[in-house]
C-alpha cells in the first residue's frame, strides 16, 4: 500500500481565509503551485458539534480531534453499516458551479458534505500540508459504494492513502492528488462480474478511476484523526 508521508509545522498565526468560499489568488504556498487556487480547511474539535452547518459554506470543515474509522476496515462493509462521523461526503457540482462547503458538520452521525467539480480528477490537482499542535496525525482515504452486482452498497476504499503528520519543522505543501481524486481497488471478476465488466477488469485486477467514476457512488474522504488540528487543503487548476 503507497502512503504519502507530510511533515509540517507551526499554525500560521492568521490563516488567510480569502473571499466566500475559500479563494485566493497569487500566493507562493510553501511548496504550492503559485496562482489561483481554493482552500478548504479540516478543523478537528474535541466534541461534535450540534449546530446546522448545511449550506454553511466557509471554505472549512469540521472533523472530530480523535475520531473516524480505519479505512482497512470499511472495505467489504454495506454502505448502510457506514458510521459516517468523520466522513466527507463528496458530490459533483452542477454546471456552472465549482467547490463549495454544503455541510460543513462532519462531527455528527451524517458526515459533512463537499462539492467539487465533476473534472476534478482531470483539471485540478489538490495539495495538503497538516498544521496545529505538534503530534497530531491522520489519515485521509478515497472511498466509494458499488451498484453492480451482489456487491451492491459495497464499499470499496482506496489503498492509497494520504498520511498527514504534525511534527516540528517547517510546514510545507505536498501533491496529494493521486490520493483524493483517484481511487484504487482490488476487483475480481467472478464475484463481481458486472463491477469488472463496468470497469474493463478481467480476473483479479487492481484498477484506478477517477472522482465521480459512474461504476461507483456515494464518494466520500474516510478522516481518520488522531490529534490533527487542522488539515489544509489547496486546490489548483491544473497546467
Amino acid at each position: 500500500m503507497k502512503q504519502n508521508y507530510f511533515v509540517s509545522v507551526a499554525l500560521l498565526a492568521c490563516l488567510a481565509v480569502f473571499a466566500a468560499g475559500g479563494w485566493a489568488a497569487g500566493t507562493t504556498g510553501n511548496g504550492a503551485p503559485n496562482g489561483s487556487h481554493y482552500t478548504l480547511n479540516i478543523i478537528g474539535v474535541p466534541q461534535g458539534k450540534s449546530a446546522d452547518m448545511t449550506g454553511n459554506t466557509g471554505g472549512r470543515m469540521f472533523v472530530l480531534l480523535n475520531g473516524g474509522q480505519d479505512a482497512v476496515s470499511l472495505n467489504g462493509k454495506p454502505s448502510n453499516q457506514l458510521v459516517k462521523t468523520n466522513t466527507i461526503g463528496l458530490v459533483p457540482a452542477p454546471a456552472g458551479q465549482s467547490f463549495s462547503v454544503l455541510d460543513a458538520n462532519a462531527t455528527d452521525a451524517n458526515g459533512g458534505l463537499f462539492q467539487l467539480p465533476a473534472d476534478v480528477s482531470t483539471a485540478w490537482t489538490v495539495w495538503a500540508r497538516a498544521l496545529g499542535t505538534p503530534g497530531g496525525s491522520a489519515v485521509q482515504t478515497t472511498c466509494a459504494s458499488s451498484i453492480l452486482d451482489v456487491t451492491v452498497g459495497q464499499i470499496f476504499c482506496s489503498d492509497q492513502s494520504a498520511m498527514y503528520m504534525r511534527t516540528t519543522g517547517k510546514s510545507s505543501f505536498t501533491n496529494v492528488s493521486s490520493d483524493l481524486l483517484f481511487m484504487t481497488v482490488t476487483v475480481d471478476s467472478t464475484t463481481a462480474p458486472g463491477l469488472a465488466s463496468c470497469l474493463g477488469v478481467s480476473g483479479t485486477q487492481s484498477v484506478t478511476v477517477s472522482l465521480f467514476n459512474s461504476c461507483f457512488q456515494n464518494y466520500f474522504w474516510n478522516y481518520d484523526n488522531n490529534g490533527l488540528k487542522l488539515l489544509q487543503l489547496r486546490f489548483y487548476p491544473a497546467a
